[in-house]
């Protein structure tokens, strides 16, 4: 069986010597942004749903003498079947590919130990986590190959569903599409009292979801091999994959048991934004964002948008009998080159012999995720992401220090694109949306976020909630995750310090990572 449609790819096209018309647009910064005027991809009716769903493991630490979780993580290389034609060189954690799913509790004392048998040196950063600078993992945390890296820190922050992977500077896009990812839930009181569905491989569900190129021959692409890669398109972007991965698995099903089913979902695309929903419209409930749960009422929704790097957390529920397909619909008015007119069959669910019952999904959801209220005088910054190399002008320097942050501090930034669309990501803060475009934002953005969608007309205002770890000479980084543009010098660096001593910091560090 093989992915190959009976139409042709952007891929087939330029194999066979076909010819795709072009063309250019310029902004009035300069940058110049080509597109295609071809056919967009979809799989949609023709995958066969034949593959069970992997379902990550889960780690939750062993404890120790003094009553930490240990966590013992090994980044390694592997081969991976993911079409039947052939193996794949993939990479992976504790495994050939992907990684476990990390679970934690609030007020919990994680340590790890992350050993890195790759042929080359890396880092992995715990994206959502507020936790010290110098363990975020950022590319000053290098590892290098051979090497070991022991993080430690105390979780203190509300439930959510975090995810954790590579930030080499400059190698980000590389690292992660071949496989080295995997999720970090956080657990506390608040969530353990609400009526949502739990247990873990059986209602409650990873859906990591990415999207490769995959050869005949079975092995992953690192080149989309098609005229928008190696001409323009998304060679601004990055790849843009034709096969779409569900926890790494190609053509999946899953068997539902319950009558009402949680999914925590991951773009864990280098670009590729999703527009997802059930090919019956079915509604379902958004109960979580980013960085923890929807303030009161669950959000119902029929399509929910998910850029690279966000998560989400939706409640579905099932009758017996039921076979839907979860489906990635095509994205009126958003950019062709991050998949805007692409539209995927992803997850096919089967709900074949009786469910057992499930409480019903609560009505309240509590106030952990609700935004604060933003002081008249709070410090505002602004941000405008420009092409896909520099924010507010400036490429990324490991040496310079943009932003300093007083400790605990509530603020505000304003962050827009000159023409592109972006995800933009603060580490170490959670953040709300405040306004688009001067309006209040849509229900399913009130929640608490790390990684918001920057599009074109799309000027977002954010208040930015920092934690109180002080380090003035390790920096924190916030930066566009389309990997490439993260890659390219779409990022910079701030640290927090204690307050009062903001003009007291160096604006430069020493740039090289720490091995």
């Amino acid at each position: 069986m093989s992915t190959r449609r009976s139409k042709l790819t952007r891929r087939a096209l330029i194999a066979g010597g076909g010819i795709l018309g072009c063309c250019v647009a310029v902004s009035a910064a300069g940058t110049a942004t080509f597109f295609l005027a071809n056919q967009p991809e979809s799989t949609v009716g023709d995958l066969a749903f034949t593959t069970p769903l992997d379902i990550p493991p889960l780690l939750e630490g062993e404890p120790d003498a003094n009553g930490r979780k240990i966590f013992d993580l090994t980044l390694q290389t592997g081969r991976t079947r993911i079409l039947p034609s052939g193996e794949a060189e993939t990479w992976g954690v504790n495994g050939p590919f992907l990684g476990p799913t990390l679970r934690a509790r609030r007020g919990d004392v994680v340590a790890f130990a992350v050993r890195n048998d790759l042929p080359e040196e890396t880092s992995i950063h715990w994206h959502g986590m507020h936790l010290p600078a110098i363990m975020d993992g950022g590319p000053h945390q290098m590892i290098a190959a051979g090497e070991a890296w022991s993080p430690e820190w105390t979780v203190d922050q509300p439930a959510a569903t975090l995810w954790y992977h590579p930030h080499p500077h400059g190698e980000t896009a590389e690292h992660v599409y071949r496989g080295i990812a995997g999720l970090f839930l956080v657990d506390d009181d608040e969530s353990d009292r609400l009526d949502l569905p739990r247990e873990y491989g059986i209602d409650d569900f990873p859906l990591i979801i990415q999207d490769k190129n995959i050869t005949d021959g079975g092995e992953m692409s690192m080149d989309t091999g098609s005229f928008f890669e190696q001409v323009g398109g998304s060679a601004n972007f990055g790849i843009l994959g034709d096969t779409i991965l569900v926890n790494g698995t190609w053509d999946p099903y899953l068997d539902v048991t319950r009558s009402l089913v949680r999914f925590r979902i991951l773009n864990g695309s280098n670009a590729r934004f999703y527009n997802l929903g059930f090919d019956d419209d079915r509604p379902f409930r958004l109960v979580a964002t980013d960085n923890g749960f929807v303030p009161g009422e669950p959000v119902d929704l029929t399509r929910l948008q998910i850029g690279p790097g966000e998560r989400a957390e939706i409640v579905v529920a099932f009758s017996e009998g039921d076979d839907v397909v979860l489906r990635s619909f095509e994205l009126d008015g958003l950019d062709r080159q991050i998949g805007g007119n692409d539209s995927f069959d992803v997850l096919n669910l089967r709900a074949a012999g009786p469910l057992a019952s499930s409480p019903s999904s609560p009505d309240d959801l509590g106030s952990s995720g609700q935004a604060p209220t933003v002081p008249d005088d709070a410090t505002e910054r602004d941000f405008e992401l420009d092409g896909h190399n520099r924010i507010n002008g400036q490429e990324m320097d490991m040496t310079r220090i943009n932003e300093v942050i007083p400790a605990g501090a509530l603020e505000v930034w304003n962050v827009r694109t000159n023409g592109q669309p972006h995800t933009f990501h603060i580490h170490g803060a959670t953040s709300w949306v405040l306004e688009v475009n001067g309006e209040e934002p849509p229900a399913h953005l009130r929640g608490p976020k790390d990684t918001v969608f920057i599009g074109p007309d799309h000027a977002v205002r954010l208040a930015v909630q920092f934690d109180t770890h002080v380090d003035p000479g390790t920096p924190y980084m916030y930066h566009c995750h389309i990997l490439k543009h993260e890659d390219n010098g779409m990022m910079g660096q701030f640290v927090v310090v204690e307050p009062g001593t903001e003009a007291d910091v160096p604006m430069t560090i020493d740039g090289h990572a720490d091995h």
